[in-house]
């Protein structure tokens, strides 16, 4: 969370510099904003996290899980449609997330037990498609500031997709996913002519794990079946800086 609190004050640190540094004549600047539809494409990072619902490992349910953040990254390419200062914008993106949560296995159900923790770390490939309406709070001159809100629709790439499961008592287990979820978005943006950046949040609507299996073989040789259940939506934090035309 510090990394992206650092990379959100440098995006303001840039702009603003920007902002104090442009000369421009008032009846020749360049106002992108005017236009009926506009295209743009931009490049960002990401930090993301899972919020687990129900995780339960051998009959033992684990109520706490810790969420360590990674940052990930993203390209993408979308067209702005303006009807005054209100406007909707379709995009698509090419999304790189990664994120790990760490957990005792007892659970809450051993406390005088030596802890013995274990994780899951996943890297997701997706292809997203968010379809946003936005309202221009600032629309003067060259200079802009906007709100959005809209649904996204993802679908995950499951042959790039990355999912490590460490110090679990099962072997060879494997975690599919439903290839498409939803998502709701907010954010706000800021664009100084053709140069924009926006900071937006990201929260699903429903749980991405569809199931997992192993091998059926315990650490210690046994066979018994021990079920795993994960069930968790994903959220995030991005940062983007890009050019519309």
């Amino acid at each position: 969370m510090n990394m992206l609190r650092t990379i959100f004050l440098l995006g303001l640190l840039t702009v603003g510099c920007m902002a104090f540094g442009q000369n421009y004549n008032a009846e020749k600047v360049d106002r992108p904003n005017t236009k009926k539809i506009n295209f743009g494409i931009k490049a960002g990072f990401n930090s993301s996290m899972f919020l687990v619902s129900k995780l339960k490992i051998k009959d033992v349910t684990i109520d706490e899980v810790q969420n360590n953040y990674k940052i990930g990254y993203f390209g993408a390419l979308f067209m702005r449609i303006n009807m005054k200062k209100h406007f909707i914008q379709p995009e698509v993106s090419y999304n790189v997330t990664k994120c790990e949560i760490s957990f005792d296995k007892l659970g809450s159900q051993h406390p005088a037990i030596e802890p013995d923790y274990a994780s899951v770390q996943s890297v997701l490939h997706s292809i997203d498609f968010p379809i946003l309406y936005g309202y221009n709070v600032v629309k003067k001159g060259p200079y802009g500031m906007s709100i959005f809100v809209g649904p996204k629709l993802r679908y995950l790439w499951g042959k790039h997709n990355e999912i490590t499961f460490r110090n679990f008592d099962q072997k060879g287990i494997h975690e599919e996913l439903y290839p498409f979820n939803a998502s709701v978005v907010i954010g706000v943006g800021v664009n100084i002519s053709r140069i924009f950046f926006d900071f937006r949040y990201e929260q699903g609507v429903g749980n991405i794990s569809k199931s997992i299996v192993y091998d059926n073989i315990n650490s210690d040789g046994s066979t018994g079946v021990s079920n795993i259940t994960f069930h968790r939506r994903d959220s995030a934090l991005s940062f983007s800086l890009g050019f519309i035309l």
